[in-house]
């Protein structure tokens, strides 16, 4: 009996391990799905649509972000790449180093790691899917001056 339970005990200690590791990686994402709300102006939304675990070292995000018609995102930076494609509407991408881009439905934007930008929604707003490939334990987002 002593062996089934020591057994037992490494099983259980694994599954805990697991579950440790899940809820560590689950409350990661939640923190960064709230950072970069709160560094915007009202009127900018962020859904959190999936996340993984890739490349090594680093989190792929998926998400939806919505801006109300007239406002910006707020000035932020990554810890890793973004890579968006804009599903409706229209707006300007506003990317340091580069002239502000006028941005509609269809197009795409990508933007290198830790690169201040914004995106600011034209008068009839705009949804995006984002994708952010970002090192592992950084949160998602952070002001930018």
């Amino acid at each position: 009996m002593p062996a089934a339970q020591s057994s037992g005990g490494k099983i259980g200690q694994e599954k805990d391990m697991k579950l440790a590791t899940k809820f560590a990686a689950s409350t990661c994402i939640v923190i960064s799905a709230l950072v970069v709300p709160a560094l915007a102006q009202q009127g900018f939304k962020r859904t959190p649509l999936g996340t993984m675990d890739f490349p090594s070292g680093y989190e792929t995000v998926m998400g939806l972000a919505e801006l109300a018609p007239g406002t910006c995102g707020g000035r932020h930076t990554h810890p890793g790449i973004e890579t968006s494609y804009i599903l409706e509407g229209e707006g300007v991408s506003k990317i340091d180093g580069r002239a502000d881009r006028p941005v509609k439905a269809g197009d795409s934007i990508q933007i290198p790691a830790n690169v201040p930008h914004d995106g600011c929604a034209s008068a009839r707003g705009v949804k995006i899917l984002t994708v952010h490939v970002i090192e592992k334990g950084k949160p998602l987002g952070s002001p930018a001056p």
